[in-house]
């Protein structure tokens, strides 16, 4: 009997700086499909119309105050901050340990300082807006999202390749 993955280690980088013992929690990006129903005659039954996706985000939480990510807000590029998250899973069967990297590229589009109290934590939450996404398990590249380019590859496959080239972009 196999027995599940699970996240033992977490890092996560911006622009290339570390934030190893700095980063509480990462709610990694939801790919999530946006889809339309649809029923015409002859169908006993509605079909989802796949229609892209939704938008991209990612939150994370850092132990304290970080005032690069505070230099980062505004920036007006769409792709301005580069997000690196290293995550180690391992089997519980097997011990195998499996290294999952998700580069993003995006802006933030809040940062919350919380509460500021004498003697407590001041955990410091931020959410990034994503127009870039790639994900990579032990090296190989499974989904590459570039919103912005019109690409979406999954598996190696490009599924937005055709619709560049019918409207002369490819």
């Amino acid at each position: 009997m196999a027995l599940p993955r699970k996240l033992k280690n977490i890092n996560l980088f911006n622009d290339g700086n570390s934030y190893v013992g700095q980063i509480d929690e990462v709610v990694l990006p939801v790919l999530t499909r946006m889809m339309e129903e649809y029923r015409a005659g002859g169908m006993n039954a509605p079909i989802d119309i796949d229609q892209g996706m939704e938008k991209l985000t990612m939150e994370w939480t850092a132990g304290g105050l970080m005032d690069d990510v505070l230099k980062q807000f505004g920036i007006t590029a769409h792709d301005g901050v580069m997000l690196r998250f290293a995550g180690s899973y391992q089997r519980e069967d097997s011990s195998q340990v499996d290294a999952v990297e998700i580069v993003t590229r995006g802006r933030h589009t809040g940062i919350d300082m919380g509460t500021a109290k004498t003697g407590e934590g001041s955990p410091m939450k931020v959410t990034s807006s994503l127009s870039y996404y790639k994900l990579t398990i032990n090296g190989e590249e499974v989904i590459e999202i570039d919103v912005v380019n019109m690409i979406e590859k999954i598996d190696g496959v490009d599924r937005l390749a055709d619709h560049r080239k019918a409207i002369g972009i490819a």
